[in-house]
């Protein structure tokens, strides 16, 4: 009986010692990199107290619990009975204890939604937080971006833009390096695109000149005035007709989204040949007049 009992508390002190080592061994399966469950245990000073079921609590600094810059780590853990996803981003110290963080996890989050908004080739909201002479550093879902001083749509006044929310688009998304570069002008004339159409009249402004036609400007965006869209007749000096700044109506003659271009032509409004060197302002006058019968030669059903 006695020789019973003594090999009964030996087989219990063994699985004792069993149960020991397995927890160990289990402590040390958690690593960098590692994604685990767990519950706040405690709030600390600097952070919280996290039971992923080791051996000690792990800790979540203040600065790992959200990618927005907080004060009170309680009021992104609000609720101590709720199970979540931690990123283990520091293995165990002497103490057993590994560092957490949600701020990691919220950022690989974010870079997955972001590459379905560049992939769908939508534009998202961003928010300027502030400038250099090359342009505006934008909050992206918690993420910095950039935008580029030319690919503004308002590139004058950037101090103006600090704290405004702007559509953009984006040019580069590397997340290996953690850059994020967008543009306002290009999100803008997307959204213009989806107002425009085949046989409309414009009014807008020559922003630049060049050998082969005029830049136009109209609702935040630009169509191509191209010199043999000026009129029927030869153009030999566009200078000497067109000059930066100047108002003018044209019509839209094409539109080409996937190239972001506008095709814009003042030569279909002309009731004769070289009308538009000739007398320029009464085509002009005369535009909203000439527009249905210009839309007739572009084949556009009313």
């Amino acid at each position: 009986m006695n020789q019973k009992s003594t090999q009964s508390r030996s087989d219990a002190s063994f699985s004792m010692d069993d149960f020991a080592k397995a927890l160990e061994q289990h402590d040390y399966q958690f690593a960098t990199g590692q994604i685990v469950r767990g519950k706040v245990f405690s709030y600390e000073s600097g952070g919280a107290l996290i039971d992923i079921g080791g051996k000690s609590p792990a800790f979540l600094p203040i600065e790992e619990a959200s990618v927005r810059q907080i004060s009170d780590i309680s009021a992104v853990l609000s609720d101590q009975e709720e199970e979540r996803d931690f990123l283990i981003i520091r293995e165990q110290d002497e103490n057993g204890q590994v560092t957490l963080s949600l701020r990691q996890l919220e950022i690989k989050k974010i870079w997955d939604r972001l590459a379905d908004v560049q992939d769908s080739k939508q534009s998202l909201q961003v928010r300027v937080t502030g400038m250099n002479k090359g342009g505006v550093t934008v909050d992206v879902q918690g993420l910095r971006g950039f935008i580029p001083r030319s690919h503004l749509v308002e590139r004058e006044n950037l101090e103006a833009l600090k704290g405004q929310t702007l559509t953009a688009t984006f040019l580069e998304m590397d997340r290996d390096r953690n850059k994020l570069v967008l543009s306002n002008r290009l999100a803008a004339k997307s959204a213009s695109f989806s107002q425009l159409e085949v046989g409309q009249l414009i009014e807008g402004k020559v922003v630049s000149l060049k050998p082969f036609g005029a830049f136009v400007e109209f609702d935040s965006t630009t169509g191509l005035l191209h010199i043999n869209q000026i009129s029927k007749n030869y153009i030999a000096s566009l200078p000497a007709l067109l000059q930066v700044g100047q108002v003018i109506k044209a019509m839209i003659v094409e539109l080409d989204e996937g190239r972001g271009r506008i095709s814009l032509s003042t030569k279909i409004l002309e009731n004769h040949p070289g009308e538009m060197t000739e007398n320029m302002a009464q085509v002009m006058d005369e535009a909203e007049a000439r527009q249905e019968r210009a839309r007739k030669n572009l084949g556009v059903a009313e």
